[in-house]
């Protein structure tokens, strides 16, 4: 059975708990007032009215001043011991083991093994037991007629052994439950998370179609003034080489739209050629290195096991999204690593930038995230790229570390594979 991560999955509902409470703290009043009031027990009736009232002040306390609507794995536990405490408080009071409720001991821990962690459950486990054995030695002795009955000692201890097994099983059980409940909770977020980045990607590829259909005319028209340019002033020596490297980007641009209206696979050279990681990075690199100014440094001496990857848009794409994010962020430098051996394959991207925001790094990945150091950019920015990159590299096995990085100034890009997933591609 796999593990699942602990901190995100150990709470307890407040509502429910709240409601449950109203229930206890009721049927305790009730109680305590009947049997003293109209059966005749005798017993401290004002402490146990007492008692009683702590537990109501603390419920509205929760109902209405805790703020959040999950109680987490400390509050659950704090709030639970407190339910143990105060019903062996009454019980005390009333007749200690024998007194029929010292049943409803064992339900807080019971509750916290399907909604708390192991160590919160074993400690109140452990309070239960303390508290059942305490009960079984010290009491107030039964109230009242039933006081003058006298019980075999094997049936006055067998209730408290009988109390100690119910614990230890029906804890057991509601644990097991309650795993596996969190675990096909997790699942469930996991599955929901991917059908939303799903959703997301299927709204990005209605804008780019928008964008492909919107794009061609202004396209166009700059095409043909860049055509007028060269004519007018393609034999100055000024002039030439920018006119050139301007036309030549139109034209990458027009062939960019023209794939996004028909299959990319078929239609992208690129694309239809097996080759290695390290070509494929070389071959994304290349298409920089026409328009950018800043520096590509690749190091491939640990590519020990350059074997071909099939061809793969999703791969090539999302490469390039952080090459590219690398390439704007950088002040001079990009460091790009390669390695590979028998079993795993990875990817670094290192800019000698200022790194990703520290408000940023918890979301990373998310679309649409923006720091305050990027206000002024469109929210197709920074979160988007990622969030795009990351996506179609998980689509394809992969598994990504996004982080300051920790020997240079910038950011840091690590992409992971097995080497069996990628030759599945």
């Amino acid at each position: 059975m796999r593990s699942f991560d602990e901190k995100n999955v150990y709470f307890l509902n407040k509502s429910t708990y709240v409601n449950l409470r109203w229930i206890g703290i009721f049927g305790q009043f009730i109680t305590i007032n009947l049997v003293a009031l109209i059966f005749k027990f005798e017993f401290n009736f004002i402490l146990a009215n007492i008692i009683v009232l702590l537990g109501t002040l603390t419920n509205i306390f929760l109902q209405y001043f805790y703020k959040q609507s999950q109680l987490s794995n400390k509050n659950a536990f704090f709030y639970l011991s407190i339910d143990i405490l105060q019903l062996s408080f009454l019980i005390y009071l009333t007749g200690g083991i024998l007194n029929p409720f010292s049943i409803f001991l064992i339900i807080p821990s019971i509750f916290a093994s399907t909604n708390l962690n192991t160590k919160s459950n074993l400690i109140l486990i452990l309070i239960t037991i303390i508290s059942i054995v305490f009960l079984t030695i010290y009491h107030q002795d039964l109230p009242s007629p039933l006081n003058n009955y006298k019980l075999s000692k094997y049936y006055y201890y067998s209730i408290p052994i009988g109390l100690l097994i119910a614990l230890v099983f029906l804890n057991y059980f509601a644990f097991l439950f309650g795993k596996e409940n969190r675990i096909r909770k997790e699942a469930l977020d996991k599955i929901q998370q991917e059908i939303a980045k799903e959703h997301e990607l299927v709204s990005l590829g209605g804008q780019a179609a928008a964008a492909a259909h919107s794009l061609g005319t202004p396209l166009s028209t700059i095409k043909i003034v860049t055509q007028e340019l060269s004519n007018q002033l393609g034999k100055s020596k000024d002039f030439k080489k920018d006119i050139e490297l301007l036309l030549s980007q139109v034209n990458r641009c027009n062939d960019i739209l023209k794939r996004l209206t028909l299959n990319p696979i078929i239609n992208d050279d690129f694309i239809d050629r097996d080759l290695s990681l390290a070509n494929y990075v070389k071959e994304i690199v290349k298409s920089f290195e026409e328009i950018s100014n800043k520096k590509f440094l690749i190091n491939l001496e640990q590519d020990t096991n350059p074997f071909p990857v099939k061809k793969s848009i999703e791969l090539v794409y999302g490469i390039r999204n952080f090459i590219g994010n690398a390439n704007k962020f950088a002040e001079k430098n990009i460091h790009i690593s390669v390695k590979s051996d028998s079993q795993n394959s990875e990817i670094t991207i290192e800019d000698d930038g200022k790194g990703f925001p520290k408000e940023i790094l918890t979301n990373i990945g998310q679309p649409y995230i923006n720091s305050s150091q990027n206000k002024k950019h469109s929210k197709s920015g920074l979160g988007l790229g990622i969030f795009i990159g990351k996506t179609l590299l998980e689509k394809n096995f992969a598994k990504l570390v996004l982080r300051n990085s920790l020997t240079r100034t910038g950011a840091e890009v690590n992409i992971q594979w097995k080497n069996l997933q990628l030759k599945n591609i």
